[in-house]
């Protein structure tokens, strides 16, 4: 089964997805390093390369349809806007299990993690304010996103579970889920 992890920013999809693997057994991607491998170049600095996000799905969306037929059994962590436009034209090529994980900004905002332009970890203190404002943007990447994460085939909500436990509903859910056409 091809497991297909979606949320906004710093949900849990990479710490998640991985556990998620290895309970299942299968090869883990994160799709932000992947793209990374397959053009050379950082995230930030590929889509510096574009005009529009639109043009960045539709060229970087190769490497998921990559990693997808590639793999009958994985699990992806894939970008917040994995189930947009050139991006959702590949999960419905290819059959697998959309997941999108939701959790509250506050959680979300206790695991900001913070990149150079060349994907490098920055460490960085917040203020109250700096946390407020973080807090209010990654609200609206919830409202933004979670119109596109309707149609994710599981919905996980991580709200108060660590990865262990998050990585724990996921299998159960998956358990559970029967695909249209099967049974």
């Amino acid at each position: 089964m091809r497991v297909l992890l979606v949320g906004v920013g710093c949900v849990g999809k990479t710490t998640i997805g991985r556990l998620l693997a290895a309970r299942l057994g299968v090869p883990f991607f994160d799709l932000d390093e992947e793209i990374e491998k397959h053009f050379g170049a950082s995230v930030e600095r590929l889509r510096g390369r574009f005009l529009t996000d639109y043009s960045y799905r539709k060229e970087t969306s190769v490497v998921l349809g990559r990693l997808l037929t590639a793999h009958d059994d994985c699990v992806v962590a894939s970008v917040p806007s994995g189930l947009r436009d050139a991006y959702l034209r590949v999960v419905r090529r290819l059959d697998c299990v959309t997941v999108a994980i939701e959790d509250a900004p506050e959680n979300i905002l206790q695991r900001i993690t913070f990149y150079d332009v060349d994907s490098q970890p920055i460490e960085k203190r917040l203020t109250d304010e700096e946390k407020r404002l973080y807090r209010r943007e990654i609200r609206k990447d919830i409202t933004f996103f979670g119109k596109t994460y309707r149609r994710a085939d599981l919905h996980a909500d991580i709200a108060g579970l660590d990865a262990e436990a998050g990585a724990t509903l996921i299998v159960e859910m998956l358990g559970a889920h029967v695909r249209p056409g099967t049974a």
